[in-house]
């Protein structure tokens, strides 16, 4: 003879089924490796630019510190700042520091075009007879980029939309670059 449940009996199993597997399943989210990266971290890539140069009276030094966060394979977007130092003895010298925002664009895994906002401040120094010049002031470039890309490395030109010759930090608007990131 078989054995009938009742209702409330059925409705008890299915109600403590739920919760046993409510819970099992939270309790996986929970039991995630404390080690491993956040999701967004693992988007996040650094890199950036250095340089040295010495000589006979002249010295060289920049540092500039990139971060990008990949929404994509396609698009990435970032931050940096920039220092250098350049000394020509009994000539020149200068200090230039700020930030940059750069957009990256891939449209196919070997082209990164990018977008460039920089803004520094100029500290320069120009000795001259009878009188030195002392010039301070900020300077805003905007670069548009193209460049070939492999893995990490992508090197190429830019331009500077924004270069005035009479005030400015560079020589010419168009400029090589090299951006590695890790």
């Amino acid at each position: 003879m078989k054995k009938k449940y009742s209702f409330p009996y059925l409705k008890m199993i299915f109600c403590l089924m739920i919760i046993l597997i409510s819970t099992n399943s939270f309790s996986q989210d929970l039991m995630k490796d404390p080690k491993a990266k956040s999701e967004f971290w693992q988007h996040v890539q650094f890199g950036g630019g250095f340089g040295l140069g010495f000589g006979t009276g002249y010295t060289d030094i920049s540092l500039s510190p990139n971060a990008i966060y990949n929404f994509n394979n396609y698009f990435s977007a970032g931050i940096g700042l920039q220092g250098s130092y350049v000394n020509v003895k009994n000539n020149f010298s200068s200090i230039i520091y700020g930030a940059s925002m750069v957009t990256l664009i891939n449209p196919i895994e070997e082209i990164q075009l990018s977008v460039e906002l920089e803004q520094v401040r100029v500290n320069r120094t120009i000795e001259g007879i009878p009188n030195t010049i002392k010039d301070n002031f900020w300077n805003t470039g905007l670069f548009f980029g193209a460049g070939y890309r492999s893995d990490n490395f992508t090197v190429g030109f830019r331009y500077n939309v924004l270069h005035d010759s009479k005030k400015g930090v560079y020589n010419d608007a168009l400029m090589p670059f090299v951006r590695f990131y890790f």
